[in-house]
């Protein structure tokens, strides 16, 4: 019995011990399989990076080969055929040379003259100007340009406007500008020119106080222009100028010269200054200028006459000066200009003041402008003075008021209005008036 109990005692320790020496390794095999599972997932994690990073490298490998494939391409692909230089052939070489350039000019106008007969007159008028430049070589160059106008025998030599009348019928051109310029190289700044020519004198504002804008004298003329310093230059005109040729006595003639000084402060402000002489030979004695282009009139323009030739000799000084600069953001222009005739004793001045506002340059810009003079009988020759002025000529005062705008490259409108009164015996302080509206297209 004794035995038997130490049997089960010992049975049961026997169990015991296994079930103690078994039950770790129960955990510790699940631990493994716990372990076990957590690598594997670590791997696939891995393996998922490892496969989209092999992604990332074959798509940026294909974009290289790509670039690479396309720079190949166009490095072996044939090169198409330059395009040539155009070649002038020898024969048409000449045509290089030329610049042409022109304008049309479309005019209404309305007058009020109270010194006149006739009532209030409404009429349209055109100006067409065709110009021609060719190079000849480096140092000579030829001009011509032609120009409608009006006369009986020539062309007004202040004006090149042709009224719209008669009946439709055809207009004539006359020669304008016919000349030679020679610019030597080896006297930079200095010209020759020869024939019929634009004014080489220098107008402040573009004023009309002596010169009329028309105008085209004919003869020789020298003009320089020097540098004196950095911000100061010298510019001086001359010229012989051939009034009207006569088969016997003597010829009448112009001579001239004229110099001006422009110092340029800080851009855009300057002062300009200077001073002309223009002496007319043979002119006193002779018969109306105005004969020579139109037989039907025998005009003096306001000038003093002896029955039908000039009273008196004119020997004229001119003083001008410019000042420009800046206001309000806009370049603004004042300038004055006084001419006096040595040669007469009475009537023998004349003087003009004025502003420019603005410049009418490119498309939507505008360009204000207004001057006053005050131009005696025998201040100057009233044949070649403004011929919208009082109607042309001399023996007036009054305002000029112009207002310009661009509509677009190179086409242009304009406003000008005369307020004016005349001096002249017999209609002595009558009004003039008159409305200028233009509508200009240039190439």
């Amino acid at each position: 019995m004794l035995k038997g109990h130490w049997r089960k005692r010992t049975l049961g320790l026997a169990i015991l011990c296994a079930a103690v020496c078994l039950r770790p390794a129960a955990v510790r095999a699940q631990e493994d399989v716990n372990s076990l599972k957590a690598e594997l997932q670590a791997q696939k994690q891995k393996q998922a990076e490892l496969t989209d990073r092999i992604n990332q490298l074959e798509a940026r490998q294909k974009l290289k080969e790509k670039s690479l494939n396309e720079k190949i391409e166009q490095a072996t692909a044939p090169k198409p055929e330059e395009k040539k230089a155009d070649v002038i052939p020898e024969s048409l070489k000449w045509a290089s040379k030329l610049t042409w350039s022109g304008d049309l000019r479309y005019r209404y106008e309305y007058i009020d003259d109270d010194g006149a007969d006739s009532e209030d007159r409404h009429r349209n008028r055109i100006r067409a100007r065709l110009g021609l430049g060719v190079k000849v070589n480096d140092e000579w160059n030829l001009g011509f340009r032609i120009a409608t106008g009006n006369g009986e025998v020539s062309g007004d030599p202040v004006s090149t406007n042709q009224t719209l009348d008669e009946a439709f019928s055809k207009k004539p051109f006359w020669l304008d500008q016919a000349y030679f310029g020679y610019h030597p190289q080896w006297f930079k700044g200095f010209t020759v020119l020869g024939g019929k020519m634009e004014n080489p004198f220098y107008k402040v504002g573009k004023n009309e106080l002596i010169w009329d804008s028309d105008l085209t004298p004919e003869g020789v003329a020298l003009t320089y222009g020097l540098s004196l310093c950095e911000k100061t230059t010298l510019n001086w005109a001359a010229g012989g100028f051939w009034v009207n040729e006569e088969s016997s006595g003597g010829d009448t003639s112009l001579w001239g010269i004229q110099a001006h000084l422009k110092h340029q402060f800080s851009k855009p402000t300057y002062l300009l200054g200077g001073a002309g002489w223009y002496d007319y030979g043979n002119i006193q004695g002779q018969e109306s200028l105005a004969a020579e282009w139109n037989e039907n009139t025998g005009a003096f323009f306001g000038n003093t006459k002896a029955g039908t030739v000039f009273a008196l000799d004119y020997d004229l000084l001119e003083l001008f000066a410019e000042f420009g600069a800046e206001l309000a953001k806009l370049p603004v222009a004042v300038f004055g200009n006084y001419v006096q005739n040595t040669a007469a004793n009475d009537e023998d001045t004349g003087w003009l003041v004025g502003l420019q506002v603005n410049k009418a340059k490119d498309p939507g810009s505008w360009q204000f402008e207004w001057d006053y003079r005050d131009l005696e009988r025998d201040a100057v020759v009233g044949q070649f003075t403004s011929s919208d002025f009082i109607g042309g000529g001399t023996g007036g005062e009054g305002h000029r008021f112009a207002l310009g705008y661009v509509l677009a490259k190179n086409v242009a409108t304009n406003f000008t209005y005369y307020r004016n009164e005349f001096d002249r015996p017999g209609i002595e302080g009558e009004k003039y008036d008159r409305f200028q509206f233009d509508v200009a297209v240039k190439f």
